[in-house]
């Protein structure tokens, strides 16, 4: 009941437009380094929905031909994707970069020389917002963030403070369309359209933060053709309905 799916988060949508409520949206993608043909149809998905793509960069993994092509591009905004998308979990866990078996001092070091490559690669693309490989975080890194020149964090659903640290404003992501799971593919369509409502509620009842606007996550380089033509249709239908207002980093941060 594709169809259904598809009213319910319309439905939801006439509510805020009914309370005289904007559903605010924003669109993150990350895991970019260089210029590749899914970076091409990224930028395409951008232009043609109108909707503008904060893209988190990996510093070490920066290669030349990614700034030739974002320079001018005036829809992407770039932000910070931690520093070498490596992970420092104790064994059996999960992992992680920003934490795990690291010092403070190390996890500052490396993310000051990832913040100074992206703002001189890039002048007035980039913002200092950190986006935190496979979207974890040690909280005790959130007061070091501020100190050394971040003023925004992006993680994964609805956030539990709006500054977990002073002068650190926290925007998440409440949907990632792939199934990483199980085969990369696409998660069942009704799920994702749920996820965005189920935040699009809580935000309007109150169970939720109701000023974080909803952020969409893509993956350019992990996606599968269903994937593509998902968020298409998503920007699309959301872009018509007279609540919505899409966001970019620069009118978040």
């Amino acid at each position: 009941m594709p169809d259904l799916n598809w009213q319910i988060l319309s439905d939801e949508l006439d509510l805020w437009q009914a309370a005289s409520k904007t559903a605010t949206f924003w669109w993150r993608d990350d895991d970019a380094s260089k210029d590749t043909s899914q970076l091409h149809r990224l930028d395409q998905l951008s232009q043609d929905s109108g909707v503008p793509v904060s893209i988190a960069v990996i510093p070490a993994r920066l290669e030349n031909s990614l700034a030739e092509y974002l320079h001018g591009r005036d829809h992407f905004t770039v932000v910070q994707h931690g520093y070498a998308h490596q992970s420092y979990a104790a064994k059996g866990q999960k992992k992680i970069e920003i934490g795990g078996l690291r010092e403070l001092d190390d996890i500052a070091r490396e993310l000051r020389q990832g913040m100074t490559r992206l703002n001189t690669v890039f002048a007035e693309q980039f913002l200092p917002v950190l986006v935190p490989p496979w979207n974890r975080i040690d909280p005790r890194t959130y007061a070091m963030l501020h100190e050394i020149g971040f003023r925004g964090l992006s993680s994964m659903w609805a956030r539990k403070a709006t500054f977990p640290a002073e002068g650190l404003l926290q925007i998440n992501t409440h949907l990632d369309p792939v199934n990483w799971r199980k085969d990369r593919g696409f998660i069942p369509e009704h799920q994702a359209i749920n996820d965005i409502y189920l935040h699009l509620f809580g935000r309007r009842t109150g169970f939720l933060d109701g000023d974080e606007p909803t952020g969409i996550l893509t993956h350019h380089l992990d996606q599968t053709d269903d994937v593509w033509d998902f968020c298409g249709r998503l920007f699309s239908k959301l872009s018509e309905h007279p609540a919505v207002r899409w966001l970019d980093a620069g009118n978040i941060w």
